[in-house]
């Protein structure tokens, strides 16, 4: 008959343990990997608006003064509030802006 030492113990209960949470261990892994990818997927969402925004707000001075940026597709929705070009649209700017002051003078 052989003897167990307390190492040979031990290495079983050690076994058994990660045997039984293994489970647990798998869906923290499956945690750790989706919040990582989640992360990563916001800072590029991020990165890609800002410079979107960056690209637009170059582009529109360019989109009032040429009428530049219209290619025919509206998205879902066919809005479009001004159908002038640019040069008057920005002459209808300024004169609200004048008479807003004039306004204010008064």
């Amino acid at each position: 008959m052989a003897t167990r030492n307390a190492s040979s113990s031990s290495t079983v209960l050690l076994v058994l343990i990660l045997i039984v949470t293994f489970p647990l261990w798998l869906a923290l892994g499956g945690v750790l990997f989706g919040l990582v990818i989640g992360l990563l997927g916001a800072i590029v969402g991020i990165v890609a608006g800002l410079l979107g925004a960056i690209v637009g707000l170059i582009a529109f001075p360019f989109k009032l003064i040429f009428g530049w940026g219209d290619w025919g597709w509206h998205g879902f929705h066919h809005f479009h509030f001004f159908h002038f070009n640019g040069f008057l649209m920005v002459a209808i700017i300024i004169v609200a802006v004048l008479i807003v002051q004039g306004r204010k003078k008064v």
